[in-house]
């Protein structure tokens, strides 16, 4: 049965999406407590929080891959469903056309029913006919006959314009290229319902706004897990926030800068509260204090025998000051017993800024063979460097250079203030010991109680062994130890990673009033387009 190529015709969402009471553990950590949320027609959704609060594992309940232990998700989606999963569920010895064909699973079905459809149209059944035209009427909405085809242009936009060999084996390709396979053939399955987790992942620029541009596009309804920041501005509608703390989902709308909006007035909201709670608290600890002066001031009793009239009669010490000392010492006893939290205070990174002329840094004849090679550079005291390059041009090592921890080749130059802060793209391996400790002591008990105030860290993740931490909880104990200490110099590889969009904006404001030097390497588009300073882009390695 042949026919022409035909690109997927427009069609109306109606796919539901829908959450109620959902909890998903494993085992003995729960992820998600009874989550109920709603996906609406045609919305497009971005799913943002912390690594390892829950985001891929809400995504994968939309797609059917997990079930949940309480609740019940419902999912209807007349359209089709395509997930992209964070790897491709393939082992290596699969080929290309492997991983095509799992993406396309759902329209390989449909044709295999459209064609024995089309098979049984001899007899005399009408009904026949007509489940061949809805099958027809599925696939050419799908645009199925085209599917394969659109693979291939999908990859050419993302970054392989050579396309890939059917035959060619996983294992065979890089870690980018399984990346832009697996969204390339999902797209390319044209559902109703598009399930998509760190879309952007593995793309340069180009790529990723050719992406936007096609999501923005999709006439069906997108959810979407993602970290960034500018893709959640340019193309989603929604966000649904994943609380690694309270292990719950709440919705935002009017897209990401609704978000931001909506989080500043929740900030705003805290503070007012707890200055409200401690003015009360103050008010009426001043009400029984003043009352007691008062109450001291009445004469005692006098004799049975006595009696007076008007300013002179005897009053009990039981009278209405006893009464309002009472009321006013309750109600303190209430406020405290029910504290308001206080809000996070901003994050800070702190330097010496008396000693200016040591916060420079200057580097010449700096060679590290197969790593990076660089004649000269200079950062002045508080001046800011933004350094940028493809994979393997050498951002990191230059960073490690600055920080100590590799030694170039004889010869080189390199100046750089006493104090130093690096946060690394990867967390240096701790030992059995250090992981067995628990986060306050991982901390510094000196510093623990301080970190509270910042938000980072609730009292309860004090006690736990930094073993249980999460991904995006260490990336808060590597960041944390950095605003703790003064450093006169800060080296950040890849600083938003693994931390939740609420808290990189935090952290992107800490850095503009930040008084040290600063050198950044970062994909981030949102923290590139804002940088105040020059950028230096190291080539390739050869």
């Amino acid at each position: 049965m042949f026919r022409a190529p035909a690109a997927p015709s427009a069609r109306t969402a109606v796919s539901q999406v829908t959450l109620t009471e959902v909890s998903k553990r494993y085992g003995p950590h729960l992820v998600l407590d009874r989550v109920s949320c709603t996906v609406r027609p045609g919305e497009k959704v971005g799913i943002i929080g912390d690594n390892g609060s829950g985001k891929s594992t809400l995504l994968r309940l939309l797609s059917g891959a997990l079930r949940p232990d309480n609740g019940e998700v419902r999912v209807i989606a007349p359209g089709g469903k395509g997930h992209l999963a964070p790897t491709l569920d393939l082992p290596d010895t699969a080929r290309v056309g492997d991983a095509v064909d799992l993406a396309l699973a759902e329209l390989r079905s449909l044709e295999q029913r459209l064609r024995a459809a089309g098979a049984a149209l001899g007899g005399a059944d009408p009904a026949a006919y007509d489940r061949y035209a809805a099958l027809s009427a599925q696939f050419d909405a799908r645009g199925g006959y085209d599917a394969d085809r659109r693979v291939e242009v999908a990859l050419r936009h993302l970054g392989d314009p050579a396309g890939l060999d059917r035959t060619r084996r996983l294992g065979t390709l890089s870690g980018g290229q399984r990346s832009r396979l697996a969204l390339a053939a999902t797209l390319a399955s044209a559902p109703e319902l598009l399930l998509l987790d760190e879309p952007t992942n593995d793309l340069d620029d180009q790529a990723v706004a050719w992406l936007e541009e096609r999501l923005r596009a999709h006439r069906g309804t997108l959810v979407a897990v993602t970290h960034d920041r500018t893709f959640l501005a340019r193309v989603t509608d929604t966000i649904l926030e994943v609380d690694h703390s309270t292990r719950s989902v709440r919705r935002y709308g009017d897209g990401y800068a609704g978000y931001l909006t909506a989080k500043a007035a929740e900030r705003a909201r805290q503070r007012q509260e707890y200055e409200d709670w401690r003015t009360e608290v103050a008010r009426q600890s001043r009400l029984a204090d003043s009352h007691v002066g008062r109450l001291g001031a009445i004469p005692r009793k006098g004799p049975r025998a006595f009696s007076g009239a008007g300013a002179f009669r005897a009053r009990s010490r039981a009278h209405g000051a006893m009464s309002r000392i009472r009321n006013a010492r309750e109600r303190v006893q209430r406020l405290t017993e029910n504290p308001v939290s206080a809000p996070a205070e901003p994050l800070r990174f702190s330097a010496d800024i008396e000693g200016s002329a040591d916060r420079a840094v200057d580097v010449a004849d700096l060679r590290v063979p197969g790593r990076l090679g660089l004649d000269a550079l200079h950062v002045p005291a508080g001046g800011r460097l933004l350094v940028t390059g493809p994979n393997g041009a050498g951002k990191s090592t230059l960073l490690h250079v600055l920080a100590g921890e590799v030694t170039p080749e004889p010869g080189a130059t390199v100046r750089r203030p006493a104090r130093v802060g690096l946060l690394r793209q990867v967390a240096a391996a701790a030992s059995p010991e250090e992981e067995n400790r628990p986060l306050r002591s991982a901390l510094g008990e000196d510093r623990a109680d301080a970190l509270l105030t910042l938000g980072l860290f609730r009292e309860a993740d004090l006690a736990r062994p930094v073993r249980d931490l999460s991904t995006g909880q260490r990336r808060r104990l590597e960041l944390a130890r950095l605003v703790t200490g003064g450093h006169d110099l800060l080296l950040l590889d890849e600083p938003t990673n693994h931390l939740s969009p609420s808290l990189v904006e935090e952290l992107q404001a800490a850095l503009t009033s930040y008084e040290g030097t600063l050198v950044v390497v970062t994909h981030d588009r949102r923290l590139r387009s804002a940088f105040p300073g020059p950028v230096l882009e190291l080539a390739a390695a050869r």
